[in-house]
């Protein structure tokens, strides 16, 4: 389905929401219609992927996606993936790929609309009920799904917030594999610390240090993961500050180099990043971006915003995928 034709220039603030009382409190149901299927990446529009062109000035390209095979299958018992050859031409001369066991979430991912729902009204973004979600019933349909991502393609500016560099030295016990909130009031300090300014439709990436730990402890790593089923982890914590504080930025999606953008566990599902993002803003979120080599670049150069693109898989009613994203600078 096209993107509707709503001004993005008039955007209701967080406390606006909703723009109906037929929705439910703090959501932004009905903002870009209700047959929407693509929440804030609407705010992706060709002016504004145009003006983030412009970030572009040494041609440094930097991928953002992680080794598929990690984490591995130690965190949320996900299965490693399954990489096998099938021969085409006798002799080893030719090969296809096969891929088993892929888990979409099992490494650097999109977590998109479908994945959780706005756990407070039992539906997802929009209204959509899970009826609608469930494969196979007679209600479902393609509402929400990856591919409605995927084909309009996610392209913009992007801005790294370098929580892990900047707590080097203003918050030093800080370790990502301990839960960890992260307030807004830090995250303003480390985006003035860096000099940045954000722009309406920016892709919020927050490097938390987690990817760094978790290489760096290797074949031991399990050895400091508290409860690999639901381990703890540092992230953006979940509140309504928060929530103020990204719809009024009007990112069009939000990302970090941990498994859960938000702190983790949440105290409450109902009120975590994920309830509000994905089921209240339709707004995706990103898990597990590799953001070492960029971070590292942006501290010796000093630049911190880029030009932004991912391509998801062009998967029919799929509920997450690998970004295969990139930053150019």
């Amino acid at each position: 389905m096209a993107p509707t034709t709503t001004n993005t220039n008039t955007i209701p603030s967080f406390d606006e929401l909703p723009i109906d009382p037929k929705y439910p409190p703090q959501t932004a149901w009905g903002v870009w219609g209700e047959e929407d299927n693509l929440g804030t990446l609407n705010l992706l529009t060709e002016e504004r992927v145009a003006n983030a062109a412009k970030s572009i000035k040494r041609g440094a390209v930097f991928s953002l996606n992680w080794n598929l095979e990690y984490p591995g299958a130690g965190l949320f018992e996900r299965t490693n993936i399954d990489h096998t050859y099938k021969e085409l031409v006798p002799g080893n001369l030719a090969f296809d790929d096969c891929y088993s066991n892929f888990n979409t979430q099992a490494s650097t991912q999109w977590d998109g609309l479908r994945h959780i729902a706005h756990l407070s009204t039992g539906q997802f973004y929009n209204g959509v009920q899970t009826s609608e979600v469930v494969r196979g019933t007679t209600e479902s349909n393609s509402r929400l799904a990856i591919h409605h991502m995927a084909r309009r393609g996610i392209a913009g500016r992007a801005v790294l917030l370098d929580y892990a560099r900047w707590a080097l030295t203003h918050n030093p016990d800080f370790h990502a594999f301990k839960r960890t909130e992260i307030t807004i009031q830090e995250l303003d300090q480390v985006a003035e610390a860096q000099g940045v300014t954000f722009e309406q439709g920016d892709i919020l990436l927050v490097r938390t240090g987690w990817i760094k730990i978790f290489t760096e402890y290797g074949d031991k790593v399990m050895d400091h993961i508290d409860d690999p089923v639901s381990p703890s982890c540092a992230g953006v914590k979940a509140c309504e500050d928060t929530y103020r504080w990204v719809w009024d930025h009007h990112f069009a999606a939000v990302g970090s180099d941990n498994f859960p953008f938000e702190a983790f566990p949440p105290k409450d599902w109902t009120n975590s990043c994920h309830s509000t993002f994905l089921g209240g803003f339709g707004m995706p979120i990103g898990e597990l971006f590799q953001l070492e080599a960029l971070a590292e670049d942006s501290a010796k150069d000093g630049v911190y915003t880029y030009f932004f693109t991912s391509a998801p898989l062009n998967k029919e009613d799929g509920v997450a995928s690998p970004p295969n994203a990139l930053c150019i600078k």
